[in-house]
């Protein structure tokens, strides 16, 4: 039976039914409502609608729900309810009778939902603070495994100037923990109890909403009734939080399918996480990068989705609001799964350590070294610049690298370069003088990878 079944005297059509009910999602709330209603039925004591021996009984009642839903999370499924809160009360009923009926005294499935969804996050944001910091110890140990190995950085995808793949690990380690940082932000502005808010107007049982949301792990209760039913800005943020650290994630698969191609060659992925061709036998593809890459866009596409779904909507809850549920399903798990095979990657990686440096080599990558070197002469830096870029121009034409560019051919662009230069040319050069905060320079790194070793507990 419907929870407002009273006021119809037909039955909901089969397709409208089936368009309506959620329980074959929202069944992810089973714990979640079960412990609210615990709260509640202590509450209801607290303002005289329940007995304590009557609240001992329902609280005996739910508990057992709870080990059964904990041993079969996916039980309730198959059930005619039309969401987990009906189900939930269904099940109390069986047990207690018509005891089970008096729980919902003062409470609205708005309010209900809402809590449900609140605790719900919680406990995701936990789960997903874990696996963010799990991707980082894998990157921060990847980092220190090949410390030395020298690379080409990119811009516009041209080689730029050489860096060392710690140094590029290191850097999505900033990404990551920063996704964690506004992880922690969004929490703690949603870390607020709605229960006891009702329908829209508030609970008429003068309930100690704060001492409740305390009972249920909240930090506090809501202070207004109406927006506690009617918004889902956690959500969003939410998210928010998660489109933003997939971004990172597909750029950091992008770099790594690009880094194993044969081009490239950079590095040599696992078989554990790389698929052959039904045509091709040579072929070994980066699918669980490429998977990565690919699904970002569709939690983009759920944030986007909640937007369109709130954007238009009056106060106080509408039904459109059920449309929140299964896109924060779906990207939360697909973020999950993805920090997962993300961290799965770095397993087993090998580096092809000397067509890194090659490619170090190439691409006049220390053309800033050399303008660098100009500008110690006394010559001012965009004089330099254009100097270095005849220089370039001029190696290109004999094929050669600058570092292999004989004295007298230097001498053609200026005459204050002397024998010192080949010094700065070298590649160790390069790296050593990157030694502001935040630079390539090894020492640099080495000390960033043991300071990112403490704050992650490796």
């Amino acid at each position: 039976m419907a929870l407002w079944g009273g006021r119809f005297s037909q039955a909901a059509d089969e397709r409208f039914r089936l368009l309506n009910d959620s329980l074959r999602f929202d069944y992810r709330f089973a714990k979640q409502d079960i412990i609210g209603s615990i709260a509640w039925s202590n509450a209801l004591v607290r303002v005289g609608v329940l007995s304590n021996d009557e609240q001992k009984k329902l609280s005996q009642a739910l508990n057992e729900l709870l080990n059964e839903v904990e041993a079969n999370p996916k039980g309730m499924i198959a059930a005619d309810a039309e969401d987990i809160h009906s189900w939930v009360e269904q099940q109390l009923i069986a047990k207690v009778g018509d005891l089970g009926k008096k729980l919902h005294t003062g409470r609205s499935r708005n309010d209900q939902v809402a809590t449900d969804l609140r605790l719900w996050c919680k406990a995701q944001v936990i789960q997903l603070h874990e696996l963010l910091t799990h991707f980082q110890q894998a990157l921060v140990l990847t980092a220190e495994d090949y410390q030395t190995v020298v690379m080409p950085g990119y811009t516009h995808l041209q080689r730029a100037q050489p860096i060392t793949f710690a140094h590029w690990c290191l850097a999505y380690v900033e990404m990551i923990e920063r996704d964690q940082s506004r992880l922690s932000d969004a929490l703690a502005r949603f870390d607020y109890s709605p229960l006891g808010s009702g329908a829209l107007a508030g609970t008429a049982y003068p309930m100690d909403r704060e001492l409740l949301a305390k009972d249920l792990g909240f930090k506090g209760a809501t202070r207004n009734s109406l927006d506690s039913v009617a918004s889902r800005d956690h959500i969003l943020e939410l998210l928010s939080v998660a489109s933003i650290s997939m971004t990172h994630l597909s750029r950091y698969a992008e770099d790594m399918i690009f880094f194993n191609s044969g081009e490239a060659n950079f590095i040599t992925l696992s078989d554990k996480v790389t698929s052959g061709s039904s045509l091709m036998p040579q072929k070994k593809n980066p699918d669980a990068l490429e998977l990565i890459r690919g699904k970002s866009g569709r939690v983009i596409g759920a944030l986007m989705g909640l937007f369109m779904t709130l954007k238009g909507l009056p106060l106080a809850y509408n039904k459109d609001m059920q449309e929140d549920k299964e896109g924060l399903f779906d990207a939360l798990e697909t973020w999950s799964d993805c920090l997962q095979m993300a961290a799965l990657v770095l397993e087993d990686i090998n580096l092809n350590t000397a067509r890194c440096k090659e490619a170090a080599e190439q691409g006049y990558a220390n053309a800033t070294e050399l303008a660098d070197y100009l500008v110690e002469k006394g010559i001012p830096f965009r004089e330099a610049h254009h100097i270095v870029g005849e220089a370039v121009v001029g190696a290109i034409a004999k094929g050669k690298a600058l570092e292999a560019l004989t004295l007298d051919e230097l001498k053609i662009f200026s005459d204050k370069i002397e024998e010192d230069v080949y010094l700065i040319l070298s590649l160790e050069s390069c790296l050593v003088k990157r030694s502001a905060k935040g630079g390539v320079n090894p020492a640099k790194v080495a000390e960033a990878i043991k300071v990112a070793k403490m704050r992650l507990g490796l």
